[in-house]
């Protein structure tokens, strides 16, 4: 019986250069020879077989190995019957072996701050059989990224809600992150990743469809991030994400800034029309025009102006408020404004109405459900990362934010 060869490897950000590691082998737990020769005059002092056990080489390897790179398990002088790989938690790594049976290697890679459980069994050339054990430790990471996921798990969302990812930390290998990102749906909708920088300043992507989603799409998202490195001053993300979703029935909201009026339609068909006041149309007042995403439904909350750089103009607590924007674009009840619904224009940006139809439509609408908002007295299409601004690009325009692309 031999030991498994470990190869050391090196990690490429340890501050003190190692020359050379000498690592403990891998432990051989049993084995079993192959075949013995009998005698032919029945006395005993056969001859058995000079086959020699296959000799498995596991990387990464040792007690700092490095992680982020996928477990390769190599045998010479035989073939590999079988390899499980597991990480601390019992979990194992799923891998494929070569057409020769020679090398497996596994699906996903070694995450940091991981200790992971070989075992190997083998046929030699010779035809001796063998079972190893052996363990490799990865080292933890300097640095974790984390994310911000929408929507939650077991919603159901509007037509227009992307996935969307908010990083903690800066992601260099946006594309390395993007290929672990995998979403399906029960009616193959086609759809891309864009790549952006969120209204509070930190890496984004969000995948959207080439159109409004289906009602009654069903989506799962599976993000294997575990072992994945967002790049420098990133750090690694040690786990993986998930989400799983439903779209509701298809509604859209229009909001006619020139008429004053909001509009519900449902499946095509106008559930009701609301006389709204939009933002006042000087340099600082105006409100978004384009396609934003209803993003939460926040209740009551106390809205400040110094918030949204009006100075101290306002401090009010604000009922049935939707949140349109992360710059503070809301739909909203505004009964100090009762005067000038489907009048004029007079809000600070937002889309006032009275409290009674703020209350019935508020009931009304879904997180994901788009808005659509026209008219002369507005200020342009909010960027990219303010809110959800995906629908103001068009199909071809939307697939250039991919990484990938």
């Amino acid at each position: 019986m031999r030991p498994i060869s470990v190869h050391p490897v090196r990690h490429p950000s340890a501050r003190l250069a190692v020359a050379a590691a000498v690592l403990a082998p891998l432990v051989l737990t049993a084995c079993s020879s192959g075949d013995s020769g009998g005698s032919t005059d029945g006395k005993a002092g056969g001859s058995q077989s000079n086959s020699k056990p296959a000799t498995v080489t596991v990387t990464p390897s040792g007690q700092a190995a490095k992680a982020g790179e996928p477990v390769r398990v190599t045998a010479q002088g035989g073939r590999l019957a079988s390899v499980e790989v597991t990480d601390g938690k019992g979990k194992a790594l799923k891998g494929r072996l070569s057409d020769e049976n020679t090398v497996w290697t596994s699906e996903r890679r070694a995450a940091p701050g991981t200790t992971y459980q070989v075992t190997t069994r083998t046929s030699a050339d010779g035809g001796a059989t063998d079972t190893k054990k052996a363990s490799f430790t990865t080292t933890a990471a300097q640095k974790v990224n984390k994310v911000e996921l929408r929507p939650g798990k077991k919603t159901t969302v509007g037509i227009g809600q992307p996935i969307s990812f908010v990083f903690d930390h800066p992601v260099a290998n946006k594309a390395e992150v993007e290929k672990h990102l995998k979403v399906s749906t029960s009616n193959d909708t086609e759809g891309s990743w864009g790549w952006m920088k969120d209204w509070s300043g930190r890496d984004r992507v969000d995948w959207r469809p080439e159109e409004y989603w289906k009602p009654g799409t069903k989506v799962t998202l599976d993000a294997q991030l575990n072992g994945i490195d967002s790049g420098p001053a990133g750090g690694w993300f040690v786990r993986d994400y998930s989400t799983d979703f439903t779209i509701g029935s298809h509604q859209v909201v229009k909001v006619d800034l020139d008429a004053k009026q909001l509009t519900l339609e449902r499946d095509g068909k106008k559930v009701r029309t609301i006389p709204v006041s939009g933002g006042t149309p000087d340099d600082k007042r105006r409100s978004w025009k384009g396609t934003t995403v209803l993003m939460s439904k926040e209740g009551t909350i106390n809205m400040r102006s110094e918030t949204v750089g009006l100075g101290d103009a306002y401090d009010k607590m604000v009922d049935y408020s939707m949140r349109l924007t992360w710059s503070g674009m809301y739909a909203h009840a505004a009964p100090w404004n009762s005067g000038y619904f489907g009048r004029a224009n007079k809000s600070s940006g937002c889309i006032g109405m009275s409290t009674e139809n703020a209350a019935g439509f508020y009931d009304q609408v879904r997180v994901g459900d788009p808005f659509v908002t026209t008219g002369q007295d507005t200020k342009g299409v909010p960027p990219q990362g303010n809110g959800f601004s995906n629908w103001n690009l068009s199909w071809t325009e939307w697939q250039k934010l991919s990484a990938l692309k």
